[in-house]
């Protein structure tokens, strides 16, 4: 599986034929376009899951929101930034 991250306005080409846009979101959500042919099957997974369409659970794919980074990383991330910034003012 690829993780990638995007930026609004990006967009992932999926072969020759499918476009999926990233056009922003909140929190707890994103919007994306898709662009493909009308022969391709495009469902959400929440209504695969409604009508019963989901045969085999162990093989469906769960997405889970990544971990916030703590007070402590984001700490010490800004003092390495800092310290950057103080070395490239000094040269």
């Amino acid at each position: 599986m690829l993780k990638l991250t995007v930026k609004a306005g990006e967009y992932l080409l999926i072969g020759d034929d499918i476009k999926l846009v990233f056009a922003g979101g909140s929190s707890n959500n994103l919007h994306i376009l898709v662009e493909a042919p009308k022969s391709k099957n495009i469902v959400r997974s929440t209504a695969l899951e409604k009508y019963g369409m989901v045969e085999k659970r162990r093989n469906e794919v769960r997405y889970y929101k990544d971990r916030a980074i703590s007070p402590e990383a984001k700490e010490k991330i800004r003092e390495i930034l800092m310290e950057d910034r103080k070395k490239a003012g000094k040269r």
